[in-house]
């Protein structure tokens, strides 16, 4: 930005503060690698705490998602209610600034006086915008994504060659807020365990679990179940049964009831004209997911059904599908439930010959 003749100044935001005093909290080491780099360019660093907004917004409803044996998506919850809302909003309004540039991996293309629309970024591995689809059009305004057409590795060149002093820091993981660790012993600080059975699809039951909230659809490590009982492979989840608190779980990574062609959704958000129904587009149901070919039909009760020209695997309710025409982001919708396999079929069948 400084390269491109921009006026820049930082602006560090701070999104949690619960646990400052444990060893793993990064908010510390963050701040100081961004006054490192403020420093070696010269640019104000601002500061700001939006802990309770993002406790209200955010992970006040990932708890809630939690409890509904659901699998909630922080990390798009936080973009569209934090980094283009508050952070955008104190750059805005009280900063005096004229946009926000942020290091996401993604491009925006400009029409006119048109919302921008939301394109993938060049680097396919790194490509963010699965994160971005829920935020508000109108907040590309006033975005700017210097990195949406560049790869990593050149990233890193530039910041080595500028003297940068995190250009070898590594890629951040993890959950936005939480960071590098231990999910299961974080979030028992808010949830407590609910012990259930770990039941068959046939109905046996094989263990017991801590809380439906542990696990998620498709999970394999952590069940504590042991080997094989019928032989044939390692156990998935492939539901989560919160009527009778059963975990149900299955033999073999592509066993049916893993795998659907049919997902119904939650009311979609659009960050331009909503698709026609049966337009031929591409979705991922997970970040980094290859596109898949499907088609969309809008329900009566303003969810989505998602029709997938192949199976896919461990769709988990409360994450999202999100829609794609080519490169262009089109918005998407929570998971509200898939069809097994069977089912799914049967719904494919019976919607293309209506």
């Amino acid at each position: 930005m400084l390269r491109a003749g921009y006026q820049v100044e930082g602006l560090f935001m701070k999104n949690w503060e619960d646990d400052d005093t444990l060893t793993h909290c990064a908010a510390a080491e963050d701040l100081a690698a961004a006054q490192e780099v403020a420093r070696r360019l010269s640019i104000p660093l601002h500061q700001i705490n939006f802990a309770a907004r993002y406790r209200d917004e955010v992970f006040s409803y990932c708890l809630d998602e939690l409890r509904a044996g659901r699998t909630p998506n922080p990390d798009i919850l936080c973009n569209r209610h934090i980094k283009f809302d508050a952070f955008l909003g104190h750059a805005l309004d009280h900063l005096g600034a004229a946009a926000v540039a942020t290091g996401h991996y993604a491009r925006l293309r400009r029409i006119s006086d048109r919302p921008p629309r939301l394109l993938r970024g060049l680097d396919r591995d790194k490509d963010q915008s699965y994160f971005l689809h829920g935020v508000p059009a109108a907040a590309f305004h006033r975005t700017l994504f210097p990195l949406g057409g560049l790869t990593k590795d050149r990233v890193r060149a530039e910041a080595r060659d500028a003297g940068l002093p995190n250009h070898d820091r590594p890629d951040s993981t993890g959950i936005c807020f939480i960071g590098e660790r231990n999910f299961g012993e974080f979030i028992g600080r808010y949830i407590p365990d609910a012990p259930g059975p770990i039941v068959t699809d046939t109905g046996d039951v094989i263990g017991h679990h801590r809380g439906l909230h542990h696990y998620t659809v498709g999970q394999r490590r952590g069940l504590g179940i042991g080997g094989s009982h019928a032989g044939d492979g390692p156990w998935y989840v492939a539901r989560k049964d919160a009527e009778d608190h059963a975990l149900v779980v299955v033999e073999g990574h592509d066993h049916p009831l893993l795998l659907a062609q049919v997902l119904e959704t939650g009311p979609p958000h659009w960050l331009g004209p909503a698709p026609s129904p049966g337009a031929h587009l591409t979705a991922q149901i997970r970040y980094r997911q290859l596109p898949q070919p499907c088609s969309v039909v809008y329900d009566d009760d303003g969810g989505l059904t998602v029709l997938f020209e192949s199976p896919q695997r461990a769709p988990a309710a409360g994450q999202y599908v999100v829609l794609y025409h080519g490169d262009t982001c089109l918005g998407g919708a929570p998971i509200r439930r898939h069809l097994p396999l069977e089912a799914s079929s049967r719904r494919v069948c019976g919607t293309l010959a209506g």
